[in-house]
């Protein structure tokens, strides 16, 4: 059985108004604007987290690297006007607005599993388009072989970018076949809402057969190009952090585990469950990487 939106716990089991505002002013400065989405084939079938789950635990280093610093701190970054730079190998390169991308009657409601590379997870619904319609969109030129992407840089917004956590901007990239794939999309709200800024308002990429880290947050470039993009945690440590990033429990990180995940919300005796290949995504991504050594950390 699949979730539809209905499916999904409702609000007012899910949102203590009063605590989440104390708990995380970004989500407050949100838009008061409802999202829907038409329902999806692709959506699990699994319970999601809740709202105060999903915006108070997040790794966000451009708002610091604790957990809670992007609740705390995310509301400082300014999200409309916001656009997007489509460039490179396209047919029509611009400067693309966020409803020109994802326009109220193209979005899709995709309640995905999130795995992080830290080996923790949640189940997420998202509000999104395909990242395929985007680049449709643009006009991929046939030389065109990879996908790469670029967060805001703003450090009198993001706090985190005054410190060389990372070399900022964030970027983070994909193959053309993976980004063109059903499961890809660009998301820019989850539950009912627009996404709040914590979470990679107003448009983050998603991809869930991969760890978190690629599903790279708050927009502001995509090139399509013949070379393979520079990643900025592969480049920060190519041994830990592949390009490829599929989620396979048969590789551990070179610092822990990766054969069992921590589900946030599982409370102190949730245990842990055993982590699927492709984040259980395998039936419909597996084919992308048939010849490859999955067991390499690419």
């Amino acid at each position: 059985m699949k979730l539809n939106w209905s499916d999904v716990t409702p609000k007012a089991d899910w949102l203590n108004r009063r605590n989440f505002i104390a708990a995380g002013a970004a989500l407050a400065a949100s838009p008061a604007v409802a999202l829907t989405g038409k329902p999806s084939s692709f959506s699990t079938d699994e319970k999601p987290n809740n709202l105060e789950e999903i915006t108070n635990y997040n790794n966000f280093y451009e708002f610091g690297t604790g957990k809670e610093d992007p609740a705390r701190y995310a509301a400082a970054m300014t999200t409309d006007p916001w656009s997007v730079q489509i460039d490179g190998l396209v047919e029509r390169p611009g400067s693309y607005g966020v409803e020109d991308l994802a326009p109220d009657n193209a979005l899709e409601e995709r309640i995905y599993r999130l795995r992080c590379v830290e080996a923790w997870s949640m189940v997420i619904p998202w509000i999104g388009v395909p990242l395929s319609s985007v680049l449709n969109k643009a006009g991929v030129q046939s030389s065109a072989k990879y996908v790469a992407f670029e967060t805001l840089n703003r450090p009198e917004e993001m706090r985190g970018q005054s410190y060389p956590i990372l070399d900022w901007p964030y970027r983070e990239g994909l193959r053309l076949d993976e980004a063109m794939h059903p499961l890809a999309i660009l998301a820019t709200g989850l539950y009912s809402d627009p996404l709040p800024n914590q979470n990679g308002a107003p448009i983050r990429l998603v991809v869930p057969w991969k760890y978190g880290f690629k599903s790279i947050k708050s927009i502001v470039r995509i090139t399509l190009t013949d070379k393979q993009p520079v990643c900025t945690w592969q480049k920060m440590q190519a041994s830990e952090y592949g390009f490829y990033a599929n989620v396979n429990p048969e590789v551990d990180h070179p610092r822990w585990s990766q054969a069992t995940e921590r589900r946030i919300g599982g409370g102190l005796f949730g245990g842990r469950q055993e982590t699927l290949k492709f984040n259980g995504y395998g039936e419909q991504v597996a084919p992308l990487y048939a010849g490859m050594d999955l067991a390499k950390n690419y």
